[in-house]
């Protein structure tokens, strides 16, 4: 994160904490140094704030003279008090869920991926946060080195941990919308999962096909046989019936014709 900067005609009253000057030390003392920043109050560094690492003397870090970068920590009416330790972008009390910044990736690991914000320390985007979607692994995704955008998803101070994500700020995936198929327009299916022939093609067919008659059964053969014996001794009966009866006949008018007339 870019700090604020101002030059050192600017008001005291205008200037923000983390807002880089240049000045001039003017003086030192044990207890630190004197700055003067061009403006109505003068800029003082305490022997703490000359380094990163503890300072005995303030003369080992600074010299009557010398320009020096500072950063404002705090304003006040008689004085501004300084640091030469650059300030983070981003303090604890700074980072809040769902704030979203601009970070560099510095460390991958097979859960996921270490970007540096500008807070204390980086950030951890867990693999489950690094896109929609399944990621095998984070150099899938990113690499080293990289810019990325990413929202921050929880404050730790105490551990000192900081969860952010990436893919709360990416765009969500399109949702597939699948178009249900008219129950007019499914192929229709046979028992035993056979597709049936479309509706068009049996009202076409119509009348046309033959329909297959499914084999007879062992019992419909006997019944069948059992049957045809009926009918047909039916049958010899009846014509042995009728050769009787014309045989009889023919007797009767032969009888007739030969008889004598009589007086």
């Amino acid at each position: 994160m870019t700090l604020p900067s101002e030059t050192p005609t600017a008001p005291a009253s205008e200037l923000k904490p983390k807002t880089k000057l240049t000045g001039k030390v003017v003086k030192t003392t044990l207890a630190g140094v004197l700055v003067d920043l061009s403006m109505e109050v003068p800029g003082i560094i305490h022997i703490s704030q000359l380094s990163e690492t503890p300072v005995k003397r303030v003369e080992d870090v600074v010299q009557v003279g010398q320009d020096v970068d500072v950063w404002v920590k705090k304003v006040k009416a008689d004085r501004i008090e300084l640091t030469m330790i650059q300030p983070v972008g981003l303090d604890w009390r700074e980072l809040k869920p769902e704030l979203i910044v601009k970070g560099k990736v510095v460390r991958l690991e097979t859960y996921g991926a270490f970007v540096e914000i500008g807070a204390e320390r980086p950030g951890l985007v867990h693999i489950s946060e690094m896109a929609h979607g399944y990621v095998k692994t984070p150099g899938d995704v990113v690499k080293e080195g990289d810019e990325v955008d990413v929202m921050v998803l929880d404050v730790d101070r105490k551990k000192k941990q900081i969860r952010l994500s990436m893919k709360a700020v990416l765009p969500k995936p399109e949702e597939k919308v699948e178009v249900e198929t008219p129950a007019s327009a499914r192929p229709e299916r046979k028992r035993g999962g056979k597709r049936a022939k479309p509706r068009d093609e049996m009202v076409e067919n119509f009348g046309t096909e033959t329909p297959s008659e499914p084999d007879p059964t062992v019992f419909e053969l006997a019944w069948q046989a059992a049957l045809d014996r009926a009918k047909a001794e039916k049958a010899a009966k009846s014509k042995k019936g009728k050769s009787a009866d014309h045989d009889q006949d023919e007797i009767l008018e032969r009888t007739l014709k030969n008889r004598l007339p009589t007086n």
